[in-house]
């Protein structure tokens, strides 16, 4: 009998929980699907190359131009969930980043709008597993 491996494809992403000291979190409105008009974390694939750190802080940067040092992300998880994206297999790195309050935004690729809203009052649509990374994030910030 023989025994053959079978192997998914798995996505390597990265997202960004952006505050600032007085409690705003940046999300992006999405602006195609999955979850075309859902609040999301702004994030998206690792390039050829490229670390997940560095990717989230160009993703983070194409999506709402915040600019961050990428050595000033600090890690919060990983999450793998077989079932967390509907496009398929993903896994994604999720790092904090605090930023300036009043940090000024411009949407770009595939954000339709980015904008703050405050940790307290978070809209209910969040795409994806990002309302559980933004509680791990709370967590990681008190």
């Amino acid at each position: 009998m023989t025994e053959t491996e079978l192997f998914e494809t798995i996505r390597y992403t990265a997202d960004v929980v952006a505050m600032t000291p007085d409690g705003h979190v940046l999300l992006i409105e999405r602006g195609w699907n999955p979850y075309e008009g859902h609040w999301a974390l702004p994030g998206g694939h690792v390039d050829i190359g490229e670390d997940s750190r560095t990717a989230a802080a160009r993703e983070l940067c194409e999506e709402t131009g915040v600019r961050v040092d990428p050595e000033h992300l600090r890690q919060i998880g990983t999450w793998d969930r077989p079932d967390r994206d509907p496009r398929g297999r993903y896994v994604t790195v999720a790092y904090l980043a605090v930023v300036a309050d009043g940090t000024p935004l411009v949407a770009g690729d595939d954000a339709r709008v980015a904008r703050w809203w405050p940790a307290v009052g978070l809209p209910p649509r969040l795409a994806f597993d990002h309302a559980d990374i933004l509680s791990v994030a709370a967590g990681s910030t008190s």
